[in-house]
């Protein structure tokens, strides 16, 4: 249970907190307009699906509010980078910041689709109220405002019948047509947000994900013409609905009990709420702006197996630590796209580098610019223009904070611990003895045996290195063949059967099959039954649940016994 808190405490306040206060604000407006005074005559014309209406767009301003914050990766970093502000258990909850984006993009989904079906119901509501026959109370509100000394009610201020009134309220005033806008904007985001299109059509999403700009500035005017009103404070004196709304056909400057109600549309809110995170966002892509404009060089490019490509460059000022991830993007391939991709780089050496799978249009097209299908010697100054945002923090930033860390790589996830693999060999070359970090498991997962390849020289190089400094039991490292059946990998163990293994050259021989994390969990927990277990996953999301229930299972109730600690890339 201890564990569980651990892992997942504080996240789980986060989100009671915000689910809290969506409770909060949906109920406390929705009887704001379904109850108080002020909205009775209002109600009068549209029933009760003017409060579900008020309470959902309530909700969608303190949303909206929150879905760019996640996504200011500079902000993000900063906060990540000050001690003063985020401890360790702090900066594993900014981890997830994506993890929270999509969660309020939902709710955002939700309330989007409960204002909008709440004010079909109230348009339908105002234009029926035109064509009432006379008598009716809604028939003499919606006659308000075209006397003298009068204010309307009704928005809809001409009498023709449903479905055409409908129409026009939908496309000729300015709510309408914004609602109608932003709604399709929404719906083309999320439904381009689904992994399968973001892993086969990366392009569809980015290019729809900026969609938000127009969503953004739809929902900023959309309550500008304040077509939703009440009965007004002033009035609200003079003129009580409770003891007039019974004798409506006597209302008048001749009845000073119950003199014509006055009424005014709500003022814009919206924009209150997302200015703040929109002057950030902006602020962001400025920045963004301005190190796209700042030189890199290409100084290296190596095509490596398994259609992966290493970029390795060279900024000025660029400063990095293990583990981050950078922004880049290829004029030649599109002036507008940027694709993250981790760092594989330490900070110890004089480069920055990334590895890159080929696996789309852009990868196929970086790979093309950066000469990857040439064979003969390539200059640096022909190398494209490329420009990169960044570095930006991760959770493996946090590995050298603990004594004892496990690392989890699936396929091209394995680049972050590539820098953090790096960083240990320079290390020790440099005979540094304040290194906390005394012990490392190393999983790395692949489908296919040419994925091994780039990977292989630094672990050879660390393995060399670990057992110069006779210290060969800090790193054990575990290499997975997933893509192999039990009959393949035992005719191949009994006809390659050497002191080192074939398909890595590394003294560790590769496993075939899939880890029994159950085991590999509970033998951790044996050999250091009293630490703190970082475990770092760059993987996809059906093995982190798998770590994620391992870490908590496998933490002992007892503070002082071994307690896994579970954190995960996100991009």
């Amino acid at each position: 249970m201890s564990n569980w808190i651990v892992n997942e405490g504080i996240s789980i306040v986060v989100i009671i907190l915000w689910l809290a206060i969506n409770a909060f604000l949906f109920v406390w407006f929705y009887l704001v307009y379904d109850v108080g005074p002020k909205y009775q005559y209002s109600r009068e014309i549209y029933g009760h699906a003017l409060a579900w209406a008020r309470a959902p767009a309530a909700c969608l301003n303190f949303n909206c509010m929150l879905i760019l914050l996640p996504v200011c990766r500079n902000l993000l970093s900063f906060l990540r980078g000050s001690i003063w502000c985020c401890g360790r258990s702090v900066r594993r909850q900014i981890d997830r910041n994506l993890s929270f984006h999509k969660l309020v993009a939902w709710m955002i989904a939700l309330h989007t689709a409960i204002h909008t079906v709440a004010h079909l119901f109230n348009v339908e509501r105002c234009v029926d109220a035109r064509v009432e026959e006379n008598g009716t109370i809604q028939e003499v509100l919606s006659n308000l405002g075209d006397g003298p000394n009068e204010t309307y009610l009704n928005f809809v201020r001409s009498k023709v019948p449903n479905p055409i009134g409908g129409l026009n309220v939908a496309f000729t005033f300015l709510a309408g047509l914004t609602g109608v806008i932003i709604t399709l904007a929404l719906i083309l985001i999320i439904t381009s947000s689904t992994k399968t299109i973001r892993r086969s059509y990366f392009e569809v999403f980015w290019y729809t994900h900026h969609l938000f700009i127009i969503f953004f500035i739809g929902l900023v005017i959309h309550g500008a013409e304040r077509i939703v009103r009440g009965q007004t404070d002033d009035s609200l004196k003079y003129h009580s609905p409770a003891n007039c709304s019974a004798n409506f056909t006597t209302w008048g400057p001749e009845n000073p009990k119950c003199p014509t109600p006055q009424f005014s549309g709500n003022p814009p809110m919206t924009w209150k709420w997302v200015v703040g995170p929109m002057a950030l966002y902006v602020f962001e892509r400025l920045i963004r702006l301005w190190r796209s404009h700042q030189k890199v060089v290409i100084t290296k490019v190596v095509t490596h197996p398994f259609k992966t490509i290493e970029l390795q460059m060279k900024k000025k000022g660029f400063k990095m630590e293990v583990g981050q991830y950078i922004f880049v993007q290829l004029p030649v391939v599109s002036k507008l796209e940027w694709h993250p991709f981790t760092l594989t780089s330490a900070p110890e050496e004089d480069h920055f580098s990334i590895h890159i799978r080929i696996v789309g249009d852009w990868t196929e097209g970086l790979f093309k610019a950066c000469g990857g299908e040439k064979k003969e010697f390539q200059e640096a100054w022909k190398m494209p223009k490329i420009a990169v945002d960044g570095p930006f923090g991760t959770a493996s930033e946090d590995v050298f904070s603990y004594e004892v860390v496990m690392l989890v790589g699936a396929g091209i996830g394995v680049t972050p611990f590539a820098s953090v693999l790096k960083s240990v060999w320079y290390r020790y070359l440099s005979n540094e003895s304040t290194l906390r970090l005394k012990k490392i498991y190393f999983y790395w997962l692949c489908r296919e045996t040419s994925a091994f390849e780039w990977f292989a020289d630094l672990l050879q190089s660390l393995e060399t290195q670990m057992q110069e400094k006779n210290n060969a039991g800090f790193l054990t490292y575990n290499i997975f063949l997933t893509g192999w059946d039990e009959s393949q990998a035992t005719a191949f163990t009994v006809h390659h059967d050497g002191e080192t293994d074939v398909i890595t050259g590394l003294k560790q021989k590769t496993q075939y099959g899939r880890p029994n994390w159950e085991n590999e969990f509970k033998t951790i927990a044996r050999q250091h039954p009293s630490s703190r277990v970082g475990t770092f996953l760059c993987g996809p999301e059906a093995l982190a649940e798998t770590l994620s229930e391992q870490c908590i299972g496998n933490s002992a109730a007892d503070p002082r016994g071994v307690h896994f600690i579970f954190n995960k890339e996100n991009f």
